[in-house]
């Protein structure tokens, strides 16, 4: 028996998150542009909170959509909506728009879509579609390479115009994780990482030399690995080739920003009116804000303009001036509670269609949230990835709302499927 309100069994507790995290994040759009213009009118279509606001009544109608759709709607189509998020961005090749150096855009007009925010979606269905099928196991490796190729395609494409969103879609690999996908992957993955840091910080001799030590101790003294000399030299030359091989990748594939990016997180360079200006001044900001804020509309940095992209990626030091550090708190709370409520209610899920693409909703939400704060915190190079539902765009807000409530309305299904 299919529903009678789109509503109906809904789950309200991420709903009214949604909601507060929305108009929160209205309100810091319109604290950190108001200070562009002398007029205070919300409507002015020619100010981010105008347009904001816009994105935002436009949701309401988007999120009906989404929901008056039946629940298998989603899991039915999934390959075909890929295929088409797929063709949106190979598009991006010919048709793009260059923005700010990145040609991740479709113009029409004064309005410009950013197909890389709707993809994300796309991409989840097809995992979960591809994961839910029963013959499916990720213990076996050409399973591991399939569901591998369903994330990477997106990145491919993506990753040329904005690396920075081409790194969200490698979270999807937690998802495989929690659905039987060997753990090594995950610790390559987190020891690849911390060598290409150490590598750009010491001498790759000596990152070989600490390697040598830990592979030493780990041979002798854990008992969690066999005692294979002939394996523990095959990682050790692996690492090798791997740490010699970052100098190369840094200076010929990263491009100039990107490398200055780094320099700067790692005390090479200190150029704090250039490519270093935007995280002092957001660290600035952040820290003056002290435990309860200087009041609503009241932040000095925020009002000078002295950080720029406050409205986009860089939000949250809105929220640091103004509303302190336990306004911070709260809305780190508020993102942490929506993330685990999703991953509760992906575990009482009756398919794993379901739960799957839950787990892939929470997964992309952890990566933006943490990425984001850790940027504007200085803790983590600036790579242009917004906050949800905080951040100015309507390709943004309407690709996260997307995202959630077609898992809203999985779950609110879920009482039918039997």
């Amino acid at each position: 028996m299919k529903n009678q309100s789109v509503t109906n069994n809904l789950d309200w507790v991420s709903v009214i998150i949604y909601i507060i995290l929305v108009i929160m994040g209205w309100l810091n759009i319109y604290s950190s542009s108001l200070s562009l213009s002398d007029d205070n009118y919300i409507f002015d279509m020619t100010q981010f909170y105008g347009k904001q606001f816009m994105y935002i009544f436009l949701s309401i109608p988007l999120i009906f959509v989404v929901l008056s759709a039946d629940g298998k709607f989603y899991e039915k189509f999934s390959i075909i909506i890929f295929g088409i998020a797929l063709l949106s961005l190979a598009g991006l090749f010919v048709f793009g728009k260059t923005v700010k150096g990145q040609a991740n855009w479709y113009s029409f007009g004064s309005f410009g879509i950013q197909p890389a925010e709707f993809a994300k979606a796309a991409t989840a269905l097809a995992l979960a579609k591809y994961l839910s099928d029963v013959q499916v196991n990720l213990k076996d490796v050409y399973r591991q390479i399939q569901a591998l190729a369903i994330i990477f395609l997106p990145i491919i494409l993506i990753a040329p115009h904005d690396p920075g969103s081409a790194l969200i879609y490698t979270m999807f690999i937690l998802v495989l994780y929690r659905e039987g996908l060997p753990p090594w992957y995950l610790w390559t993955g987190f020891i690849a990482v911390i060598l290409f840091v150490l590598s750009l910080i010491f001498e790759p001799y000596v990152v070989i030399l600490m390697s040598l030590i830990l592979i030493t101790l780990v041979y002798f003294k854990s008992r969690l690995v066999d005692r294979n000399i002939v394996a523990s030299t095959i990682v050790l030359v692996l690492i090798s080739g791997f740490v010699f091989s970052v100098d190369y990748v840094f200076d010929n594939v990263f491009k100039q920003h990107h490398r200055d990016r780094f320099n700067i997180l790692l005390g090479k360079e200190v150029d704090m009116k250039g490519i270093g200006y935007n995280t002092n001044q957001s660290e600035i900001a952040i820290g003056s804000g002290g435990w309860f804020g200087k009041g609503f509309l009241e932040g000095t940095q925020t009002k000078g303009g002295f950080v720029p992209e406050q409205h986009t990626d860089y939000i949250f030091t809105t929220v640091g001036e103004e509303w302190g550090f336990l306004g911070s708190l709260v809305v780190i709370g508020l993102f942490v509670s929506l993330i685990f409520r999703i991953i509760y209610l992906a575990e009482r899920q009756k398919t794993k269609f379901s739960r799957v693409y839950g787990y892939c909703v929470a997964s992309i939400l952890f990566m933006h949230f943490f990425v984001n704060i850790a940027m504007v915190a200085g803790i983590f190079p600036t790579i242009g990835v917004p906050l949800p539902f905080f951040s100015y765009g309507g390709s943004g807000l309407w690709g996260f709302t997307i995202l959630l409530f077609i898992f809203l309305k999985m779950d609110a299904n879920k009482v039918n499927e039997w």
